[in-house]
């Protein structure tokens, strides 16, 4: 496969599995149980001093899968959460969610969960590495599990959590030019942090702070 350029010049293409796998490992954080290690990136990352501030202690271990589809010009799957969820609603996100006792892994808990949400069998998916552990502001300490999807799967979307899944090009959203640094008052606190607008979709918090984790792992000077 011949890797696509981004608009910035960079390879996007076979180049960006082999660079995971490289750079990548599926070594579980030891700050995903050990809750005195701080999380490495997370919510507040542009604002660190409003952690105090927010009192959150992320305690609660979570997953979720950042599968990349192995296309001619490869993409990431992501979802639209259902408007009706308690937490999130109606925001873009990547499959995952808690970390279950009975989940060998982190990675096998983010294949669980994409499995229980969107329909992706498993064997689809090979998981390359993870990401660093990223804390929320409610609480959860997620371990972002990057893989391979492999095309031809059949989604089965579970309305329940999720109204939509969708792929971006992983081209995109590894461009620097498209990433944006938005200032905004969230519930009277002035807040800043990333997104990446794509095709009417607006990419933000969270999921945005994962790719922007990830293109700094593979991609960043």
């Amino acid at each position: 496969m011949e890797g696509l350029l981004s608009s910035d010049g960079r390879a996007i293409g076979r180049e960006f599995f082999e660079r995971a796998r490289a750079r990548l490992t599926l070594d579980v954080p030891p700050a995903l149980t050990d809750h005195a290690v701080p999380a490495a990136r997370g919510d507040l990352d542009l604002d660190p001093s409003l952690w105090e501030r927010a009192g959150v202690a992320a305690t609660r271990p979570a997953a979720v899968l950042v599968g990349v589809v192995d296309r001619p010009g490869p993409t990431v799957l992501l979802t639209l959460r259902n408007a009706d969820l308690e937490s999130h609603a109606g925001q873009i996100a990547f499959p995952g969610g808690k970390i279950e006792a009975s989940d060998a892994s982190p990675a096998a808990a983010a294949l669980r969960e994409a499995e229980e949400e969107i329909g992706l069998s498993r064997e689809f998916i090979d998981p390359i590495g993870y990401l660093d552990l990223y804390g929320t502001g409610l609480g959860f300490r997620i371990v972002p599990t990057v893989a391979r999807v492999r095309p031809g799967f059949k989604l089965r979307i579970n309305t329940s959590e999720v109204d939509d899944a969708f792929e971006v090009p992983l081209a995109f959203l590894m461009n620097p030019g498209n990433h944006q640094l938005i200032e905004r008052v969230v519930r009277g606190v002035d807040r800043r942090f990333y997104a990446m607008p794509w095709d009417g979709r607006y990419i933000w918090g969270a999921t945005a702070g994962m790719l922007m984790n990830l293109y700094q792992r593979l991609y960043a000077p």
